[in-house]
């Protein structure tokens, strides 16, 4: 193709001569002749190119409407006129030319496809704080495309020098012809006289082509259409992206034109373009174009028109709850509307009814000015309208929430709506409500003010009560666990005062309040002193509800004692016990109900509120009878029974060891005849028998101990515990060092609360007095006989040696090496099998003690002489032989449930 313009560049300088020359040697005919099928149609064969153009490229390849511009071309510039520059070539595959191809000229960048604001944007910016775009201007944005060259046109297309006719002949005569309309506006054909085209119609051609071949050319039909249209050039001036001559093709609109050209600017208006040329000027209003409103548009151009768009015109900027908020364009030359003419170019409000139309304008001053406005009222120039709702309030409106499927809401009938209604479906509700009470809340329409109204869930679901429903309602369902929330640690907490978390609920946070302020309003709730254990998430209707924790603890009832889920009950007032007991689970199978206890605060408002008890006879199961009311406590206590709470365990040399559940007042004797007695290898004297209450008191003893000893650790770093000239040379710091590493040991020693009982049967049966009453919790391990005695302390080689009969304690510290160097033998001291402690009797004075059983223990101190004289190692001596007792009797216990 670049060969080819540059062909006819050359023709059109003066070198046609020649190279008309060169094709006519090369065997071109000299005069057009028509193609056609058979002898008959060989007169009319059209004029054909060479197979070759000088460079070598292939004639026949190109496409034959190609062909045609070629020759046409050529023949202008061998008869002196200049062809239309720019003409439009028909597409098709080309082969790459071997001439030198000349350079194009750049394409016109395309607008961006966001803009920065223009100048008009900014001004309403400024004054409405949104950013708003000015209407129509990005229907310019898109790149534009020539519109198609070929195909069916419309029947007044009217018809121009430089059009490419096809005239195809069927019949007689078969023939294709490609005709350009020449300058002088018509069409040569080779038997026809010239024909009259350009001004005429594409339907009157047509008449007049088909009357000529029927009258001139009988048997042959004629078939007419536009191969290829002409170009005419536009002058588009004014507030566009690229002003200038603009090629468009003849069927090209005005908005062709102006696309051609890069749109209007923002700058430029889009109401009143002109169009100027030989048939006069005409205003056109593209609003009309862009809306697909107003009256019909004429868009189309004609050649040696021109297009000039204006400046921008008056604007007014649309904003708020309209289709398409935006800045609008007023009418030619206009400077003012009706408010209705713009709210339907940014489409109208989204609200049918209830709008505010607030408009902010200029004053003569150049201030700013506020007012509403209707439809019908004009806004003018630079004015901003803001389209608000009128009272953006919900009506007719009625929510479910809480222990249910998902959230509903629903609206109020032309006949209202009742809870009935709401929850005619059973199914929105989840499993497990809480039946006996959940809650309306209520919006009151004069003083704006919310406020819980009570109703019983499973009455509403049953179908026996009902309560009418207002607009604003929110139906709030409690499920069960909602419920036992109320008696958990967390409420309990600030049931008594206590600030809650920062990240706690705020359900919390307001109860805590309430308490502070007034601690009697929630004294029947505190009354059961339920036990803290764990911590439970707060349920997510106090995050949603938070003021309805302290509506439910105002209404509930306390209910505690042998019943099967104690708690606080929310209910209305006048509720049956039965019901009560229901949502409870019932009372237990140990529940005394001649004795039910209630407990009720008076309902007046007087001064004085004393307390009433009262003890209800229940066992007729009448318990309908009861009527409750909010704040009632109610107690069912629970039968005597003489079985204890909890077993005990005996273990060891005993017939049938194991768990036992004991009566109140139960004794050990009873116990070791229950287990069938002692084996023949049990040493009851070794028997260890231990108690959890006393367990606690000697672990609460270590604690104590150690926290003195650190008190006085402290008293003698500072120099305030020393006595005497006896300190004098002692190593203060390795002793405080050491002090303190025995503080910690104590505070790790485990206490075994060891008492010292008697268990042989047969001493229990000369001695009644010695017979040890049981507890639940106890603990009686009786140990096989032992061979051995177990020497500690500061003797040279500690250990376990062979019991020895009628050996003391002075004889088993020799067989262990003797006491150290530091040892105080005077202080040294024996536990013996059944856990009581006696002076060894080392020293010399002593003579040796008493005689040693099997299984004792010798403990023999170091010497504290050094530290004496401080107070808190003269209270150590005590502790540690609790400590050495304890470890004993866990040593034979964890020796004997191995």
């Amino acid at each position: 193709m670049q060969f080819i313009l540059e062909l006819i560049f050359r023709c059109r300088h003066g070198l046609a001569g020649g190279l008309l020359g060169a094709l006519l040697a090369a065997g071109a005919p000299a005069h057009a002749q028509f193609s056609g099928q058979g002898s008959e149609g060989a007169t009319l064969a059209p004029p054909a190119l060479p197979s070759l153009l000088p460079g070598g490229l292939p004639v026949p390849t190109l496409p034959l409407a190609a062909q045609q511009e070629i020759l046409q071309r050529m023949r202008d510039a061998a008869t002196g006129r200049s062809p239309v520059s720019g003409g439009p070539v028909s597409p098709g595959p080309l082969p790459a030319p071997s001439a030198p191809a000349f350079p194009t000229a750049p394409a016109a960048a395309a607008p961006p496809a966001s803009e920065a604001p223009s100048h008009t944007e900014a001004f309403f910016a400024e004054r409405l704080g949104l950013a708003l775009r000015q209407f129509g201007y990005d229907s310019f944005t898109s790149t534009s495309r020539a519109p198609s060259q070929s195909g069916a046109l419309p029947e007044d297309y009217l018809i121009g020098r430089e059009d490419e006719l096809v005239l195809a002949l069927r019949g007689r005569t078969r023939a294709t012809l490609n005709l350009r309309v020449q300058r002088d506006g018509t069409i040569l054909t080779p038997d026809l006289p010239p024909i009259p085209a350009a001004g005429r119609t594409l339907g009157a051609l047509r008449a007049d082509l088909e009357a000529r071949v029927a009258r001139d050319m009988p048997g042959t039909e004629i078939f007419l259409s536009i191969g290829q249209v002409r170009q005419i050039a536009i002058f588009v001036a004014g507030e566009v992206q690229r002003p200038g001559m603009q090629t468009v093709t003849a069927l090209s609109s005005v908005l062709d034109a102006l696309m051609q050209a890069g749109g209007p600017r923002r700058t430029g208006s889009l109401r009143a373009i002109r169009v100027e040329g030989p048939r006069g000027r005409r205003i056109i209003d593209l609003y009309a174009v862009i809306t697909g409103e107003g009256a019909e548009v004429d868009l189309a151009l004609r050649e040696g028109e021109r297009i000039i768009v204006p400046p921008l015109g008056s604007v007014v900027a649309v904003a708020g709850e309209v289709t398409r908020p935006g800045i609008y364009e007023l009418p030619a030359r206009a400077t003012s509307a009706p408010l209705a003419t713009l709210l339907r170019l940014a489409g109208d409000p989204l609200r049918p009814a209830g709008n505010r139309f607030l408009v902010q304008g200029t004053q003569a001053g150049g201030g700013r000015s506020f007012a509403e406005i209707g439809p019908r009222d004009a806004v003018r120039r630079g004015d901003s309208v803001l389209v608000q709702p009128g009272a953006d309030v919900v009506a007719n409106q009625l929510r479910l929430a809480g222990h249910v499927s998902a959230p509903v809401t629903r609206a109020v009938g032309r006949g209202g709506a009742t809870l009935r209604s709401l929850l005619s479906d059973a199914r929105l509700v989840r499993p497990d409500p809480y039946p006996r009470l959940s809650v309306i809340l209520r919006l009151d329409p004069v003083t704006r003010s919310r406020s819980f109204i009570p109703f019983d869930l499973s009455r509403t679901l049953q179908g026996t009560s009902d309560l009418a429903l207002a607009e604003g309602d929110e139906v709030i369902v409690l499920g069960n666990s909602d419920i036992a929330w109320l008696a958990s640690p967390p409420v309990q907490r600030a049931l008594r005062g206590e600030a809650p978390g920062e990240d706690a609920c705020p359900a919390l946070t307001q109860l805590a309040i309430a308490t502070r302020s007034a601690p009697a309003r929630f004294a029947h709730a505190r009354g059961a002193g339920f036990p803290d254990i764990g911590a439970p998430g707060c349920p997510q209707v106090f995050l949603d509800y938070p003021q309805l924790l302290g509506f439910l603890l105002d209404s509930a009832v306390l209910l505690s004692g042998e019943v099967r889920q104690p708690g606080l009950f929310p209910l209305l007032d006048d509720t049956g016990l039965d019901l009560l007991l229901a949502a409870a689970g019932g009372a237990t199978d140990g529940a005394d109900l001649s004795a039910v206890e209630l407990a009720r605060e008076p309902t007046d408002q007087s001064g004085a509120q004393p307390l009433s008890r009262l003890l209800l006879d229940l066992r007729s199961r009448n318990f309908r009878a009861v009527r409750l009311s909010p704040r009632d406590v109610l107690r069912v206590p629970r039968g005597f029974s003489d079985r204890e709470s909890g077993p005990v365990v005996l273990a060891g040399e005993a017939l049938r060891p194991g768990s036992y559940d004991i009566r109140r007042g139960e004794r050990l004797s009873e116990l070791l005849a229950r287990a069938g007695g002692l084996t023949p290898q049990a040493y009851p004297y070794g028997a260890v028998f231990t108690r959890d209450s006393v367990r606690r008191r000697q672990q609460e003893g270590f604690a104590r101990t150690a926290r003195d000893l650190e008190t006085s650790l402290v008293q003698v770093a500072a120099g305030q515990a020393v006595a005497g000239g006896r300190a004098q040379g002692v190593d203060v710091g390795s002793a405080i060092t050491a002090g303190r590493e025995l503080a910690a040991s104590l505070r790790q020693a485990q206490a075994a609360g060891r008492m010292v009982v008697e268990a042989d049967p047969v001493q229990l049966a000369a001695h009644p007095e010695r017979d040890v009453l049981l507890e639940p919790g106890d603990l009686i391990v009786i140990p096989k006989r032992p061979n051995e005695v177990t020497v500690v302390g500061a003797v040279l080689n500690p250990g376990s040696l062979q019991f020895r009969s009628g050996w003391r304690a002075s004889d088993y510290a020799r067989a262990a090496g003797g006491a150290q160097r530091f040892a105080d033998s005077a202080r040294a001291f024996v536990v013996l099998p059944n856990g009581q402690a006696a002076p060894a009797g080392l020293s010399g004075w002593q003579a040796g003690g008493p005689p040693i059983p099997p299984g004792s223990l010798v403990v023999v101190p170091q010497d504290p002489s050094p530290y004496e004289t401080w107070g808190f190692i003269r209270d150590l001596t005590q502790v540690l032989s609790q400590v050495t007792i304890s470890s004993a009797a866990l040593a034979v216990i964890a020796r004997e449930l191995r």
